[in-house]
């Protein structure tokens, strides 16, 4: 059975569904079969990013009960994964508290599943942290977004749910920005993957391609591939503790994270 991952924010803005279709494209780069899903469905803008404006079936009509969810798969062949848009203009009422249920019948088609959620602490969201087996947070280095990632944490954590990492986005390295040590003592999560400011994340967006596809070789790209690798249970280029003593290389904080992360969920 395939694994779900849900990507989270509380605050517009800061990159989710750029984050969402990097890793998506990470990871179906690494062989694994990818679905993409749009939890969004106030404000949907997964398929949107792709130039599937208006397609026949959403996962709008799958939780509305008028379609099964295989008939809301558009496979993307050009990016080797598939995804689940929503709809825009759909008016009919949903009950999103069924996604997790609805996902049950078809997350053994794939090697994992990725959610894109609500930027808004609502019944949205709430369904994804259920239907998600492990749960990142996208964040920016700057009070307003961590005080509303702060906020998704406190109501996961009223719900039992357990936030596995953060993903530090748009970061230019300016002494205005909030530093790591800050964030992840505030938060007290850890950070997986710093992801720089880059200027082809905006033309990518007007083209209708995933950021990771149009620079695969960026540095943000490699933080993605990176996280990614971790995430599916493969070490890339990875360095344990010993490594980096035995090479006198001092680790990035969020590399250390993510070996702890892997040793937490595949060790």
């Amino acid at each position: 059975m395939g694994k779900v991952i849900g990507i989270l924010s509380l605050k517009g803005g800061v990159g989710k569904t750029s984050t969402v279709l990097s890793m998506g494209s990470a990871m179906a780069e690494l062989g694994k079969k990818v679905l993409l899903v749009d939890g969004n469905f106030s404000a949907p803008n997964l398929g949107v990013h792709l130039n599937v404006i208006n397609p026949d079936v959403t996962i709008h009509h799958v939780l509305a009960g008028e379609e099964a969810i295989r008939n809301a798969v558009v496979p993307m062949n050009d990016l080797n994964f598939d995804i689940i848009p929503a709809s825009i203009f759909y008016s009919r009422e949903i009950s999103p508290l069924k996604l997790r249920n609805k996902l049950r019948t078809i997350r053994d088609k794939y090697d994992v599943v990725i959610l894109d959620s609500s930027p808004a602490l609502n019944d949205e969201t709430l369904a994804v942290m259920l239907a998600s087996d492990e749960l990142f947070v996208v964040t920016t280095p700057d009070y307003p977004t961590l005080s509303m990632t702060l906020k998704a944490i406190s109501d996961a954590k009223s719900r039992g749910v357990r936030i596995d990492g953060l993903i530090l986005n748009k970061v230019r390295n300016k002494k205005y920005e909030l530093s790591l040590g800050d964030i992840e003592d505030t938060a007290e999560i850890p950070i997986l993957a710093v992801v720089p400011d880059e200027p082809h994340v905006p033309e990518s967006i007007s083209r209708f391609v995933p950021p990771y596809v149009q620079k695969p070789r960026s540095r943000g790209s490699e933080e993605y591939r990176k996280l990614a690798s971790v995430a599916v249970g493969e070490r890339y280029q990875s360095m344990g503790p010993r490594r980096f003593m035995r090479f006198k290389v001092t680790p990035k904080r969020q590399e250390i994270n993510r070996e702890l992360f892997y040793d937490r969920i595949f060790e």
